[in-house]
């Protein structure tokens, strides 16, 4: 085993034991093929801002941004993948992609509406032998410091269908979780963007925090 991936086995793992406030980073996932994968550029930085002070987390304000292929992914316990259009993993990124998720990383990806038909042959190059599967509404990321008992919340209509959470389970591991047709991202975006409710953006904070607490304790 590579020693990244033995770092990250022991940061996850120390995360999880400890209470310690260790500071870590969180990235953003920069791919190739034309899509906008900088949308929402004030995401994730005020879903750190309500973790940290929500869930007691202590995760460096400032986010990173990391190239699919880049050894540097390792550095970050959990890459967001968001943006509207195309997706291309070459087979370096796709193995990098793979390796990184298998020893322990994980990947959240936000449909900003449009990427679903790009993505899915491109995630399909990261795992051949798995399919996303639909989450029911039991499974324990619902259910971490705030519930929902119906599954994902629904932050924008786009095609007037059901928020769906999909997942790739890897030995039982949940490595990647999927939010479709919801548009968590659009939901932490700071309020004067989208004009969302005060209570339609929390519920989109509490879930994804939900998310990250999964992840950390899982």
């Amino acid at each position: 085993m590579k020693k990244y991936n033995l770092v990250l086995f022991l940061f996850v793992f120390a995360f999880a034991q400890s209470e310690a406030q260790t500071t870590f980073q969180i990235a953003l996932l920069k791919y190739n093929g034309g899509g906008d994968w900088y949308a929402n550029p004030t995401s994730l930085t005020n879903l750190i801002d309500f973790c940290n002070k929500n869930l007691k987390t202590s995760i460096k304000k400032d986010y990173a941004t990391v190239d699919v292929g880049s050894a540097e992914i390792f550095n970050y316990p959990f890459v967001h993948l968001t943006g509207h259009g195309n997706v291309i993993f070459n087979n370096q990124e796709a193995l990098n992609l793979r390796n990184y998720l298998l020893a322990g990383g994980f990947l959240h990806i936000s449909d900003n509406y449009g990427i679903d038909k790009y993505l899915r042959p491109q995630m399909k190059k990261v795992f051949p032998e798995l399919d996303f599967v639909l989450l029911p509404f039991d499974f324990p990321i619902y259910h971490q410091k705030f519930s929902f008992q119906n599954g994902l919340p629904k932050i924008h209509e786009h095609d007037g269908t059901p928020p769906e959470g999909y997942g790739l389970l890897w030995e039982g591991r949940l490595v990647c979780f999927y939010d479709y047709e919801c548009d968590l991202g659009d939901g932490w975006e700071d309020p004067d963007v989208h004009k969302d409710s005060p209570e339609k953006r929390l519920k989109a904070l509490q879930m994804g925090a939900n998310i990250l607490q999964y992840v950390f304790t899982r």
